[in-house]
Parts: structure tokens; sequence; C-alpha cells
């Protein structure tokens, strides 16, 4: 094929998977770590995690100044963040029920109280109230009270709006929220955005921060945010500066390294294009397969693509003067698709898994190493300028091979090392896999120690246990959740629990509102309990008619519904705790203060009519990436297997088969026991980097085992690897300088096992021997 049909093929080839990649969606989302076919519990935890009311949440602090000023600048501040759109609630204590919402609760407030029943207004419990409210009427109430006696006199409203406020409330100084010690005005905003939609997360801080440098009014003071939109804004934005910054490092070493090798600026950037030409087919090819294209398979498997980087240095170092670069192809061609397949072989057994985000990273790495070695074998050559050679390999290699020849010495040794770090992996105390997803996280402790004291000062629900109640439609879940309230309310006088949201607080099930309305009694009967509950009261007669026209026309009133409620911030409320599923309804009922979540589940459990489950939202997402983890590392062992099947069958040797993979072995041992050692817990992305290690590794065994045809063809060879090794160290080494959890464990695993498979190649290679 001529040169300008090569370039023409590629370039269309690179134009398609741009076309692909641009009608691509890409999710962020921890639908990559759900099973193909999840629990219900396991949909429920990611749909919280997601979108749920607890993931909404944003929590305030503001410090400095007076007690005064504080609250001064969160009245300012919440009157700021109420006009805006991308806020459904603030709350700083100065009225916890808006006048909207006050007008709507005196409308329905017979359809609304938990109160209203039969014995509610007889004449004795009309009485009661009556007297209660007279003692009122010379309180600081007394001017609410005098406004809503007439129409009200058992109270309903004034119920409704304690309930409404909570039962958990924080200290109040000068009018708004404080925290216990006084130190910090308090308020909490709910985003109307997902908790998952970080984007969205990112311009609410925003906001908040903007209004409250204008609320402070130069004021000396601090702002303090927390929540889970908090971390996952600071988390992206943590990982993605350590990883430009870092990258940045790399790319300067290792294009450094490799300018000073070719001594040509265009060729390095030739060295990109396989790499850059595989990752764009590896999107494609999962945006193909799978619809879109998720966050963690992009990061890993672009990571795992670091191998193609090596197809470019392999061909570029073995190319010498006078000999065309088709040539040097065909001379390492046969070992350089052998480690291809080696890898391929690695990464397909992961198409078989049932998580996604794994089937994806699987099929995402065999595409784009397919495509990475294709470009290096077809498309590199025709680029590569006339008569291009490194006469910096000759000059290096004497020194290089002088090392070489020396290693052997270091066998023994070696595999005593090997062997003692087995030993140790073996019998060490303690799990050698952390399953932990906090200690991923890379939100320092004194941030998640801060939400932890403005939850517990705000009384916010805790985002670790909700009720999630399943059901077959709307109402059959608002039904659920007043069963559910029961057994809440039981849990509460036990002191499991210190209370609780629920959707039907705020929005009764139809057949709760029927039960009000039954319990009303008829005009006569409520008439006549009136007159004798007004019988020594100093009241006139004729004050209550508009109570006994409001109970009446309650009596007939339509029934509320979701539409109802549009537009008030119980409507809001309702939306974030009942949600609409694919395969019927869910009630969300967030907890606040668990001490006995053993019991609280004994006394769910104890109501065989509803379906009913006490998510931890800790223990499930351990457990579902426990799961993910081990499946990949069940996977990755697969894998294994198909690569030793590959090797016998290509190798047609056991004792070659036993020198490819013994380095490998000893490398990812080795790694393993120094993480160990090191106090690490090996987490997912130790496993992506051992992976990758192994990639890697493969290519360098298979060349140290090839048939050379000539001493300079051997040390023009092992120099190639020198530097496909010493970029990989370079480019993930200077990662493992980060604090962030995932790129500290990619860096520190690549970058040492590099190293190591390079090295152990060298000492364990028999081929000199074999000769």
């Amino acid at each position: 094929m001529s040169k300008r049909w090569v370039i023409g093929a590629w370039l269309a080839f690179v134009l398609a998977c741009i076309a692909v990649i641009s009608r691509t969606e890409f999710t962020a989302d921890l639908s990559a770590f759900l099973p193909r076919s999840p629990t219900p519990a396991q949909e429920v935890l990611v749909e919280q995690l997601r979108s749920g009311a607890v993931s909404r949440l944003v929590l305030i602090g503001i410090e400095g100044g007076t007690a005064e000023a504080r609250a001064e600048t969160s009245k300012r501040l919440a009157a700021a963040l109420r006009r805006v759109e991308d806020f459904a609630l603030i709350a700083n204590g100065e009225d916890a029920v808006s006048g909207q919402d006050r007008d709507f609760l005196w409308r329905n407030r017979y359809l609304l109280s938990p109160a209203v029943t039969s014995e509610r207004f007889s004449a004795q419990a009309l009485r009661e109230s009556l007297e209660a409210n007279l003692h009122l009427l010379g309180s600081p109430a007394g001017m609410f009270v005098r406004r809503v006696l007439p129409g009200d006199p058992s109270g309903e409203l004034m119920g409704l709006v304690e309930r409404l406020r909570g039962e958990s409330r924080p200290a109040m100084q000068h009018g708004v929220w404080f925290s216990q010690d006084g130190r910090r005005a308090l308020l909490a905003a709910q985003t109307r955005a997902a908790g998952g939609d970080i984007d969205a997360q990112a311009r609410a801080l925003a906001l908040i921060r903007g209004a409250f440098a204008e609320a402070a009014g130069g004021n000396a003071m601090n702002l303090l945010l927390a929540g889970p939109g908090v971390f996952s804004v600071y988390s992206r934005e943590r990982i993605k500066n350590d990883a430009w910054r870092f990258a940045l490092i790399a790319i300067a070493l290792v294009a450094g390294l490799l300018l000073v090798l070719y001594r040509s600026p265009r060729v390095l950037g030739l060295g990109l294009l396989p790499v850059a030409s595989g990752a764009l087919a590896g999107v494609a090819a999962v945006s193909l397969g799978f619809g879109a294209v998720h966050g963690i398979t992009l990061g890993f498997g672009v990571t795992l693509l670091g191998e193609g980087v090596d197809y470019a240095i392999y061909l570029f170092t073995q190319s010498t003067p006078g000999t065309a670069p088709q040539r040097t192809l065909e001379r390492i061609w046969p070992t350089l698709r052998l480690g291809v397949l080696t890898s391929i072989c690695g990464f397909s057994a992961m198409l078989l898994s049932g998580f996604t985000g794994l089937a994806q990273l699987g099929l995402f790495s065999i595409a784009g190493l397919i495509v990475a070695v294709i470009v290096t074998r077809a498309v590199l050559p025709v680029l590569l300028p006339p008569g291009f050679a490194m006469p910096a390999v000759d000059a290096l290699a004497p020194g290089v091979m002088a090392l070489v020849r020396r290693a052997p010495l270091l066998r023994l040794p070696l595999l005593a090392a090997v062997a003692l770090a087995a030993a140790y992996l073996a019998v060490r105390g303690g799990p050698l896999w952390s399953d932990d997803l906090a200690r991923l996280s890379p939100v320092p402790l004194s941030d998640q120690r801060l939400d932890q004291e403005l939850r517990r000062d705000a009384g916010a629900p805790d985002v670790r246990y909700v009720v999630v109640a399943a059901a077959k439609d709307e109402q059959s879940a608002l039904e659920a959740s007043e069963n559910i309230a029961g057994a809440l309310e039981r849990s509460m006088h036990q002191g499991w629990l210190a209370g609780y949201e629920s959707p039907g607080t705020y929005l009764p099930s139809f057949r709760m509102q029927r039960a009000r309305q039954a319990a009303l009694p008829a005009a006569d009967t409520l008439r006549e309990n009136l007159q004798q509950a007004l019988k020594g009261l100093p009241f006139r007669s004729n004050l209550f008619e508009p109570f006994l026209k409001d109970a009446a026309a309650a009596k007939e009133m339509p029934l509320l519904d979701r539409g109802s409620l549009r537009g008030t911030h119980l409507g809001l409320k309702v939306d974030s705790l009942l949600v609409e599923r694919e395969n019927g309804w869910a009630a969300m009922l967030p907890l606040r203060g668990v001490t006995h979540a053993a019991g609280i589940s004994r006394e769910l459990d104890g109501n065989p009519t509803t379906q009913a489950v006490l998510l931890d939202v800790k223990r499930e997402s351990n457990a579902l990436y426990q799961s993910y983890r081990r499946e990949a590392l069940h996977y990755s062992l697969l894998g294994a297997g198909a690569i030793v099947v590959l090797l016998f069958v290509s190798l047609r040797s056991p004792w070659r088969v036993f020198d490819v993979l013994a380095p490998l072995a000893a490398a990812v041992i080795a790694v393993t026991a120094v993480l160990a050692v090191s106090g690490h817990e090996l987490s997912i992305f130790h496993l992506v980097g051992l992976l990758l290690v192994v990639a890697v590794g493969s290519n360098y065994s298979l060349f140290f085992d090839r048939q050379m045809p000539s001493v300079q063809d051997r040390e023009r060879t092992i120099v190639s690897l020198l530097f496909a090794s010493m970029s990989t160290m370079i480019g993930f080494g200077v990662l493992s300088f980060s604090e962030v959890p995932v790129l500290n464990a990619l860096g520190s695993t690549v970058g040492m096992g590099a190293f190591m498979a390079l090295v152990f190649a060298a000492i364990l290679s028999r081929r000199e021997e074999r000769r």
C-alpha cells in the first residue's frame, strides 16, 4: 500500500472515531460499579448517592466577628440565596415555614395535621385547647395566637409548623441558627440539581461564596462549607489539579529524555500517535458497544494504554542507518505481536464481567492496544524521516550490556528476596486489600470532621442511614411511609435514633386524608361540642364561626396530591423523598442520630405489610466496591491463565514460558510486598497498576527471550527496553508524590513495577545460557 493510502486510511479512521466520540455520552456516576443485574438495594444505593435528598444538602457555617455580626450575615446570605433558582431550600432558623407555605398549611390544616382524630374535637378536648390558647394569649406568641384562634382553636396550624420545624433544632441566637458552642452561625441549603451533577454543584458553591462575600460586607469572617456536593466538587478539582500538574511534570521529563535519545522533535511527536490513536479507538469502541462511556473507563483505560507508548520506542531505538523502518519492524514484529496478544488475553477476561465498568475497561484496552500496534506497524514507518537512525543507542549500548551480562549474578539473591516477600504476604496479619471507600477519598480528614460537626449542630439527616420502602405506585409508597413511621417512632422511644424525615409528613396518602375527613364531626355535633367547651371561658360565642365553617368545608374538600404542593417547599421535600423508579415507586426516610441500626431493622421487619429496608449507605457502598474489586481480581487471574495458555501455544517450550513469566510474577509479588510493608492496603487502583506492570513487563520478558540475529540487534533491543521502562517509570513515578489516593496508587505501583519488571527480566533471563 502506498504512503498516501496509508496516511489517508489512518486519518479517515481517526476522523471516524472523533465522529463517534462527538455523539458519545460520558457519565461519571456510580453505575459503573453496578452489576448488570443489580439488586434492589444496590439500585437504591446508587440513586441515593446520585440524586437523593441527602446528596443535595450543603451545610454552611459562618465564623468570625461578633455573634450579632454572624447573625446578620446569615440573614443577608439566606435572603440572597433564596432569590437564586439553583436552590430549592434555604434554612437558617429565621422562618422555618415561609408565608406561602403557611397559607397552604392554613387552607389544608385538617388534611395535613396528624393530630386530627374524632377525639380531637370532643367537648373536653376543645376546652383543653381553648384553655391552652387563653394562656398563650399572654405570651410572646400572643399576637400569632390572636390572629389564628378564631379559625383554629384546636391548634392544628401551630402543631404543623412545629412539626415541620423538626424535633432536633439547632441552638438559636439573634433569630438564627447557631452551633451549640455559639462560634458559628449555621445555614442549610438544598440544591435543585442532583448531587451527582458535579458541574451544577460547583455552580451552586460559587453562588454561595459570591453571596457570602457580599453579605459579610467586609467584616473578617470565614465561610465553611460541607456536604456530599462540596466533597464531590473538591475531589474532582483536587484530582484534576494534581493530575494536570504531575502530568505536565511527567511529560516534560519523558519528553526531555526521549528528545535526548531521538534528537528530533518530529520523531518525538510521532511517538505519541499510537497511544493517541488507541485512546480514540478505545473510546469509540466502548461508545458503540455500550452506548455510553464511564469516566472510570476513560481514566483507567488511558492508563492501561501506557503500553502503547513503548511500541514507538521499540521501533525508533532499533532503527539503524541504511535500514528501512519496515525492515526493522519485520525483525521485531513477531515478538511485538506476541506481547500485544499477551496483553489482549489479560484484558479479554474483563469482557465477561457482570460489572459494566470492568467490561468497558476490557473493551477499551483491547481496542486501544490493537489500534496502537497497527499504527506502529503501518503508519509510523511512512512518517519517519528518511534515513532516521539513533546513534545515541550505539553510544549507550556498551555500558548497558555490561550491566546486563552481570545481572544473572543476582539471580539467587533475587529468588531469595521474592521467596521472603511471598512468605511475608502469606503470613502477615490484617487484610491485604482495603474495602473502605472512605480511604480512597482525597477529602482531608479535617473537612470530614467539619461535616460531622455541622451536621450534628444543624440536626441534619445522617448521610449514612435511610429507610427505603418500595411500592407499586405513588399512593402505596405514601401509605408505606406512614406505616414505617410507627416503627420509627417506637425506635425513637427506645433511644435508637434522634429523628427522621418522611414524605408522609408533607403529603399524607389519600387513605390518611380520607380518615382525617371522616374524623371531623358533623357541623351540628361540632357546634354543640364547642358550646359546651366555651362555658365559663371569656370568649364570645360567635368568635369561632370561621372554625365551624372551615371544618365543615374540610370534610368535602378535594384530596391533596403532588400537584397541590407545587410551588411550595413542602412540594420540594416530597419530590426529594418520593421518587419514581423503573419498576415502581420508593419512599425515602432519612434517619438522624442512629445509635442502634440492628434494633431499627428489627422494628421494620416486624411490619410484614410493608417492604422496607434500612439502607446503610456506608456498608452497602463498601460491599459494592468490594464485590467490584473482587471481580476485577477474579478476571485478572483468568486473564493470567489465558496468557499462560497463549505463551505455551506460541513459544512451545515450558522453559521459555517459565523464563517469560518468572520476572512478571516476581515483580508483582515484590511490588505487592513493598506496598504492604509500607503500610498500604491495596485498592482497585493498585490492581489496575499491577495489570499495567504485567502488560509492559511481558514485552520486556519476551524481548529478552527473543533470538537475536546479531550482537548489535541485541544491544539495540536491550537499550530500547531500558528507555521504554524509564519512560514508564518517570511517567507514572511522579504520580507517587501526589496525595490523591488514586494517583498515588497508580504512580507507586506502575513506577516501581516497571523498574522491577525490567531488572528482574535481565536477572532471570536465560537466553544466553540456552544458546
